[in-house]
């Protein structure tokens, strides 16, 4: 029994690194997804129109933010372990780099949204019995869309600040910042969707405005703090000296992230599909999974921080050459995720009738929410294992092998299967939801022997 615990659960040392790590990204994603909670309530309690509208159009922006993340991380990996190294040229480098290819994401992002937006959020827009109206929908997802348009600029230079700074190790700034966004987002919530103390009453339009306004603050925060604080991270004087990089590191980055973007492009798009499969169920079925996603994101926290630790300490083990403390700690970090998912999995089963009932919307788009709830409770610490592995396949650089591991498989298997069962048979969207989840059971097994068989191991800055 004692060597069973050693080697799944760590020593005190490693749960104060951990602590340190994970506990500030956790508070911060959990005041950004509780308040993303309360923003939901704030547009859910004005309609079903308004609150689909908007989850649609995140639908879209779902995708813009995970290529922009799997464009950074690929240069991410390397500024971890450039950290662990102690090279602040080569952190130079892939800050440069995180600039110009978020500017590219960006500016691509928004050209798609700008010409093809309608046609986008129209996917959804299915006719069901007591769905209700589906050109109001569109109406307001196109309003809520151009406003949000805004402060895409913004957004992604805070995320290429905050991310160089937490693969450097400093995880509080960030969460500073964003506790102070999710203040502001909150109070022009309330004063702009409802009308509050003589401002215009905007709805969803308001919304947008709050959400642009909190983007400005969250980075003018982390870019002021970096700057100010050069002694310390020394890597950030003289970044705007030049913002070329050499041709050999923009390579090299590219081969190692490519793999990451496209991976993560493709995975967002195979999510983005899925929920168009099951909205052919009607635009209760989007309100539902509108309602059950953000209250899934608000008890995911705790294991999607848990892969930024893997990505943080593993990535810096790494680059430190320190092979055996890297797979100890590694085991470890996925042992603490798949518990935490373990009480995740009972806290939501107990409480996933009771959050639908605050939403202003019919009791049939409620009942759906529910059961999206608990399919997602009883998958938690499936999606704890997976992500935990994801990001240790990716810490030592192997992203051609995370490519297969996840966007293949989700393009192969799990989009299929949604697309066949959604518009060949009668099941319900909840059965279809939960089939797509049980096809990740064969992705379990071939993550634990990939992180078994260490072929992640590796240091790719020497």
């Amino acid at each position: 029994m004692k060597i069973h615990s050693n080697k799944y659960i760590g020593d005190k040392a490693f749960y104060k690194t951990l602590l340190t790590v994970a506990v500030p990204i956790m508070i911060q994603n959990g005041i950004t997804n509780f308040v993303g909670l309360l923003d939901n309530i704030m547009i859910g309690r004005v309609g079903t129109e308004q609150m689909s509208g908007v989850a649609i159009v995140n639908q879209i922006m779902f995708i813009y933010f995970l290529c922009l993340f799997g464009g950074l991380s690929g240069a991410g990996i390397f500024t971890a372990q450039y950290f662990g190294y102690k090279d602040d040229n080569g952190i130079r480098n892939t800050f440069r780099y995180k600039l110009w290819l978020g500017l590219a994401v960006t500016v691509i992002a928004v050209a798609v949204m700008f010409f093809f937006g309608e046609d986008l959020i129209s996917l959804f827009l299915n006719e069901s019995e007591g769905g209700g109206d589906l050109q109001a929908t569109l109406r307001y997802g196109m309003g809520y869309m151009h406003l949000i348009f805004l402060g895409m600029p913004v957004l992604f230079v805070s995320i290429v600040y905050s991310s160089t700074l937490r693969e450097c190790g400093e995880t509080i700034v960030p969460m500073k910042a964003g506790m102070a966004a999710v203040f502001v987002n909150l109070v022009f919530n309330y004063l702009l969707i409802y009308g509050r103390f003589g401002f215009p009453r905007l709805g969803v339009y308001g919304a947008a405005i709050a959400t642009d306004l909190s983007r400005v603050v969250e980075c003018a925060i982390i870019v002021i703090w970096l700057h100010r604080h050069s002694a310390t991270h020394t890597y950030i004087r003289g970044v705007y000296k030049t913002m070329k990089v050499p041709l050999a590191v923009v390579k090299k980055f590219f081969i190692t992230g490519a793999p990451l973007l496209i991976n993560e492009t493709l995975w967002s798009v195979g999510i983005f599909m899925q929920n168009q499969a099951y909205s052919l169920r009607g635009l209760n079925a989007v309100a539902g999974q509108n309602i059950a996603n953000t209250i899934n994101n608000v008890f995911n926290i705790s294991f999607i921080a848990m892969g930024d630790a893997v990505a943080i300490i593993v990535g810096q083990l790494l680059g430190a050459g320190k092979m055996k403390e890297a797979k100890k700690t590694d085991t470890w970090i996925i042992s603490a995720s798949v518990m935490m998912g373990l009480v995740i999995m009972a806290v939501m089963t107990l409480t996933a009738p009771l959050f639908p009932r605050i939403y202003n919307t019919n009791e049939e788009a409620r009942r759906l929410a529910a059961w999206f709830l608990i399919v997602q409770a009883v998958a938690a610490p499936k999606d704890a294992f997976l992500h935990t592995s994801y990001f240790t396949l990716r810490s030592g650089g192997k992203t051609i092998i995370t490519f297969f591991f996840d966007s293949f498989f989700m393009c192969v298997v799990s989009v299929p299967t949604a697309f066949i069962l959604s518009r060949y048979t009668d099941l319900s969207v909840i059965v279809i939801f939960a089939a797509v989840h049980a096809m990740d059971l064969i992705k379990c097994v071939i993550g634990y022997v990939l992180v078994r068989k260490n072929v992640w191991m590796k240091n790719i800055v020497k």
